[in-house]
């Protein structure tokens, strides 16, 4: 079962007087529970292919099919609502809510989905526990280290139950050992929770854990190597 099917998408950007094109005609199909990295330098399109699957920027031409729902055929609140239900983001940045704790913005997601007090603190309690914050619930981002903090936001974009979790450079920000840490959390959920991992990176380490590794070059699949390889074209 494909999670995400991509045809022939193509996403051109202007830059002043210059078109730039960021994606040339793409097509993938990523399989349910599976842990994928799109790898390639700085512009290679990457960062636009996972943001074009997750619903947060809209191809010029083509389709992508995410978890059943074509993203063509829905309108912004519709998309919006399939974010929230089906899609968590691990962003480089973190993204964390600087005036809210750990515990709080783990919680955050699950306040939109309406989900009750009693249930979202013990979920978000557990999804801590599972990525190793037991007891700094209370602490806020900049209490933090940058390791924690990133695993503050693998927590928020599990503790929904998504379809799927797009990682934009995850480790980027992070030293070596922490970085390896935080993926061998992600591949462990991965396992355990059948989540489906999507990453965009230029880390070899990523690429090294990836069981499929799809090489981006010029906004083009320059290689697809691993096991769900699978030609969508």
């Amino acid at each position: 079962m494909y999670i995400v099917e991509c045809k022939n998408i193509t996403k051109t950007y202007q830059q002043g007087n210059v078109a730039v094109q960021a994606v040339r005609g793409i097509s993938l199909l990523i399989t349910k529970g599976s842990f994928v990295a799109l790898a390639g330098p700085s512009g290679s399109g990457k960062t636009t292919i996972l943001n074009i699957i997750g619903g947060l920027d809209s191809p010029d031409a083509g389709e992508v099919i995410l978890d059943g729902n074509y993203l063509s055929k829905m309108n912004q609140s519709e998309l919006a609502n399939l974010r929230l239900h089906k899609v968590g983001f691990v962003f480089q940045a973190y993204n964390l809510i600087p005036v809210l704790s750990a515990l709080e913005n783990v919680e955050y997601v699950m306040l939109l989905q309406g989900v009750d007090t009693i249930e979202r603190q013990d979920r978000a309690k557990a999804i801590l526990d599972d990525v190793g914050l037991e007891g700094k619930y209370s602490r806020r981002p900049a209490e933090l280290s940058g390791g924690q903090q990133q695993r503050v936001a693998v927590a928020r974009a599990l503790v929904s139950n998504p379809s799927i979790v797009l990682a934009d450079e995850p480790t980027a920000n992070l030293d070596s050992g922490t970085g390896l840490a935080l993926l061998k959390i992600m591949k462990e959920m991965n396992e355990k929770r059948n989540v489906t991992f999507l990453f965009s990176t230029h880390d070899h380490m990523v690429m090294d854990h990836a069981r499929r590794l799809i090489q981006i070059r010029d906004g083009q699949v320059a290689d697809d190597q691993g096991e769900e390889n699978t030609d969508a074209s």
